[in-house]
């Protein structure tokens, strides 16, 4: 239970400090914001009379401190602000475009694990032989290749020219495969070498040679004796790399048109928005922390070594 609260204290702590950064961007913005809000009403040249309204509406002559702990209060309730460029709250706009970027995320994140799983457990089996080499190869290649030229290069070749999927991806099941590919692959470049370090350490082991003594093949080895001693780092690679794919799914969704959060959110980077910026950040770092705050603990219920404060 200690172990329990103090990564929880720490998730909470973590959670603060990016707080108060992520609200420090939004201050540091230059521009002012009154002047943009007006823009996105319609107004292009507004009165200084306009501007000092929308300032006192938006409480920006307030002391920063003061400014900070109001945000911070309404960011905990999941009040975001308001995007300057449509005049609507962020969270609605969020709200809006999420379902789509779950549906992204869900898909890249079976075919990440999947393709992991397959390729960490072939190099470990085939270690110093050509499986592992293909493993290797497959791995790097899908790790140097920038996701938005992989991208494009997939809508030309299998949408534009094969005829297979769309070139305007909808948000639904039907359009996903593709973004969702090119989401997944630089996670498993990264997985899929980790799973085979630890596999290879996991066999090792002492009882290891006592299960081949008693005549257990490699693959039984593999997946009952090695696999849940190698499952701890991998676990924790996916629970990290499940809050980067939201991140990073901001350059897919650009590419293949898809109607999420982060297209949305580049989009607002274009047009200098930054309440939408700042809250995707914030969303971004909240994800990660509470993903490895659940991986963190799980690790510890499956590795009893991790269970001791830190």
């Amino acid at each position: 239970m200690l172990a329990v609260l103090n990564r929880v204290g720490q998730a909470v702590l973590t959670l603060a400090a990016a707080g108060a950064l992520v609200f420090g961007m939004l201050a540091v913005t230059p521009g002012d914001p009154a002047q943009r809000v007006l823009q996105a009403r319609g107004i292009t040249e507004p009165t200084p009379a306009a501007v000092a309204a929308v300032r006192a509406e938006l409480r920006l002559d307030e002391p920063l401190p003061v400014r900070f702990g109001r945000w911070a209060g309404d960011a905990v309730r999941g009040d975001l602000g308001v995007s300057w460029r449509t005049g609507r709250p962020v969270s609605t706009e969020f709200a809006d475009r999420l379902p789509a970027t779950l549906r992204l995320t869900v898909a890249a994140l079976g075919l990440a694990v999947g393709a992991a799983l397959l390729l960490g457990t072939v190099a470990a089996l085939g270690a110093g032989r050509w499986p592992d080499t293909l493993a290797r190869g497959i791995a790097l290649g899908a790790l140097v290749v920038p996701s938005f030229v992989l991208g494009v290069v997939l809508i030309d070749v299998l949408v534009v020219r094969a005829g297979l999927g769309r070139v305007i991806a909808d948000g639904t099941w039907a359009t996903v495969f593709l973004p969702a590919l090119v989401l997944a692959l630089g996670s498993v470049a990264i997985w899929s070498r980790v799973l085979r370090t630890s596999l290879l350490e996991a066999g090792s082991a002492t009882h290891l040679r006592v299960a081949a003594a008693r005549g257990a093949g490699p693959v039984r080895r593999l997946l009952v004796h090695q696999l849940p001693n190698a499952l701890a780092p991998f676990l924790t690679m996916v629970g990290l790399g499940t809050a980067s794919l939201i991140g990073g799914a901001a350059i897919v969704e650009s590419v293949f048109t898809w109607p999420g959060v982060g297209r949305f959110t580049v989009e607002a980077i274009n047009g200098r928005d930054m309440p939408v910026v700042v809250g995707f950040t914030l969303v971004a770092v909240v994800a990660y922390v509470l993903a490895s705050l659940l991986i963190d603990l799980l690790c510890a219920g499956i590795d009893p070594r991790l269970r001791s404060p830190r």
